[in-house]
C-alpha cells in the first residue's frame, strides 16, 4: 500500500502542515510552504514548496497538488553562517575581555613578584605569595581560552619543555573528577617549538573529552615519546624530529562514521556541546606545523595523538629541569608606553628593580615627544616598551614609525594583553626588536631586555 503525505511528514511538523492544508482548501493555493519529511533511512529532509487546490464541477475540492524542493543543505549552510557570525561577535568580545584581563594580571603578577623579592624564601608570607602567583597564572591560562575565539590566533612559538606543561594542564582539567590519570613521560623528551598557552589549551580540551567519555570514572593514560619521521612515514608531516603525545581513555569509543567528521566545526555527539573543542585543537596543532590524529575502537576507548615539531635532538634539546635563575640586572634608560596607569606603574617598578632608569608615557604621541626630548638633552633611551593597542590614541605600530623618523636604530619592544594578535606573532616583520606578551615575569622582562640591548 502507498503512503499518504501525512505518513512521511516529520511528526514535529504535523500540526503546522494540517493548518497549511486547511489554508490551501479555503484559499485555493499557498505560495510558500516549509516543512520536514522523514526519509526511508530516518533522515529528516527540509523541504520548501507551494500547494494549490483543484476544485471539481461541483465547486468542492477534487485534489491538491504540492511541489517541493529539497532545501536541507541550504538551511544547513544558513545555520553555519549564523554560527560563524555569532562566533565572530563573541570573538571580538572575548578578545577585548582577555586584553583587559591580561592588563590587570600584569599589575597583579608584577606586584606579587616585586613583593616576593623583599622576603626570604622560608618566610610564610612568601609561600602565600607564591600560591597567589600560581593562581594568577592559572587565570592567565583562562584568558588564552578566550583568545582562541578571537580573531588572529597565530602561535607565538618558542623552544619549550613539555613534560611539566602536560602534567599541569591535565591535572588542572581533572581537578575534582573521578577520573585518574597515569603519566608516561620520559625525562629525555626533546624540547618542542610551541606556544605554551595554546598547547596547554589543546591538552585541556582532549583531557576534558576523555573525562566526559567516562562519566562513572576511569583512567586516562598520557604518554609521550621522541620520534624522527622520514619521507616514508604515513603521517602527512615534513621529515624531522617530533614529540608524539598520546591521550588515551577507556570510554565507549567513537563509531567509524563519526570519526570522519570528528574535527569538523560544530560537529558534536554531546547534547550540550558546541562542536568547537576538537576543531579548535586541530586548528592550533596545524598552526604549529604539527598533526592531531584519532584512533578509536568501540567498546575499548579512544586515543588522540599529537605530533609537535621538536628542537633538533641533542644534549641541549632535552628538557631542562633546573629552576630558572634570577633575573639579570641591567643599566640604561627605558621608556614605557601604556594607556593603563596600573601597567605603567608596575612595569616601571619592575624595570627599576632590574637596575634601569625609567620614564612612562600614556600614548604614542607622548612617547615620541619624550624620546625626542631625551635625545636632545643627551640622555637617550636605550629601549622603548610600547603597548600594541591604545584605544583612541597612537598605538605601538604608529609609534614605532614615528620613533624611527627620530632614530633609525631605535630599539622597540612590543607588548600586548592580546597575545594572539598577528603582529605579536610576527613582530620582526613589523620592525619590532622583541615581544613581551602580557602578563610577563621579571625573568622574562629581564631576558627580553638583555637580548635587545646586547651589542
Amino acid at each position: 500500500a502507498g503512503l499518504s503525505l501525512m505518513d512521511i511528514i516529520d511528526p514535529d511538523c504535523t500540526d503546522h502542515c494540517l493548518l497549511t492544508f486547511k489554508r490551501v482548501l479555503s484559499q485555493g493555493a499557498v505560495d510558500l510552504i516549509e516543512t520536514s519529511f522523514v526519509a526511508r533511512d530516518g533522515r529528516k529532509v527540509r523541504l520548501e514548496g507551494s500547494a494549490s487546490c483543484k476544485n471539481g464541477a461541483d465547486g468542492q475540492p477534487e485534489f491538491t497538488r504540492c511541489i517541493f524542493r529539497d532545501i536541507t543543505e541550504k538551511r544547513r549552510l544558513e545555520v553555519e553562517v549564523q554560527k560563524t557570525e555569532k562566533l565572530e561577535s563573541i570573538g571580538i568580545l572575548a578578545g577585548g575581555i582577555a586584553h583587559d584581563f591580561n592588563n590587570l594580571l600584569t599589575a597583579i603578577l608584577g606586584n606579587l613578584a616585586l613583593a616576593r623579592t623583599q622576603l626570604p624564601a622560608a618566610d610564610p608570607v612568601a609561600r602565600r605569595l607564591d600560591e597567589c602567583e600560581k593562581a594568577a597564572w592559572r587565570a592567565r591560562d583562562l584568558t588564552q581560552q578566550l583568545l582562541t575565539f578571537a580573531k588572529g590566533g597565530a602561535p607565538i612559538t618558542k623552544a619549550a619543555a613539555i613534560r611539566e606543561l602536560i602534567h599541569d594542564s591535565a591535572s588542572f582539567m581533572l581537578s575534582g573528577s573521578r577520573t585518574t590519570c597515569a603519566y608516561h613521560l620520559p625525562d629525555d623528551l626533546w624540547q618542542v617549538e610551541i606556544d605554551p598557552g595554546q598547547i596547554s589549551q589543546v591538552i585541556q580540551n582532549l583531557v576534558k573529552n576523555a573525562d566526559q567519555a567516562m562519566p562513572r570514572g576511569g583512567s586516562i593514560v598520557i604518554s609521550a615519546v621522541n620520534v624522527t619521521l622520514g619521507n616514508d612515514q604515513e603521517v602527512s608531516l615534513s621529515p624531522g624530529p617530533y614529540v608524539q603525545l598520546s591521550i588515551a581513555d577507556q570510554g565507549p569509543g567513537i563509531p567509524p562514521e563519526q570519526l570522519l567528521r570528528i574535527f569538523d566545526p560544530y560537529f558534536t555527539t554531546k547534547p550540550q556541546g558546541s562542536g568547537l573543542g576538537l576543531a579548535i585543537a586541530h586548528s592550533i596543532i596545524k598552526n604549529h606545523r604539527g598533526l592531531l590524529t584519532v584512533d578509536s575502537e568501540p567498546g575499548v576507548g579512544t586515543t588522540f595523538s599529537i605530533f609537535l615539531p621538536a628542537v633538533a635532538p641533542g644534549p641541549m634539546a632535552a628538557e631542562q629541569t633546573e629552576t630558572p635563575g634570577p633575573p639579570t640586572r641591567g643599566q640604561g634608560r627605558i621608556l614605557v608606553m601604556d594607556d593603563e596607569a596600573i601597567v605603567r606603574n608596575v612595569a616601571t617598578k619592575m624595570l627599576e628593580h632590574l637596575g634601569y632608569e625609567t620614564e612612562a608615557a600614556a600614548d604614542g604621541e607622548q612617547a615620541v615627544a619624550l624620546y625626542a626630548e631625551a635625545r636632545a638633552a643627551g640622555r637617550p633611551f636605550a629601549a622603548v616598551v610600547v603597548d600594541l593597542t591604545i584605544p583612541g590614541g597612537m598605538g605601538g605600530v604608529e609609534a614605532l614609525a614615528r620613533l624611527r623618523e627620530l632614530d633609525a636604530e631605535v630599539r622597540v619592544i612590543v607588548s600586548s594583553g592580546y597575545a594572539n594578535d598577528p603582529i605579536m606573532a610576527n613582530y620582526e616583520a613589523h620592525g619590532f626588536r622583541a615581544v613581551a606578551p602580557k602578563p610577563y615575569k621579571l625573568q622574562e622582562l629581564s631576558a627580553v631586555l638583555k637580548a635587545v640591548l646586547a651589542p
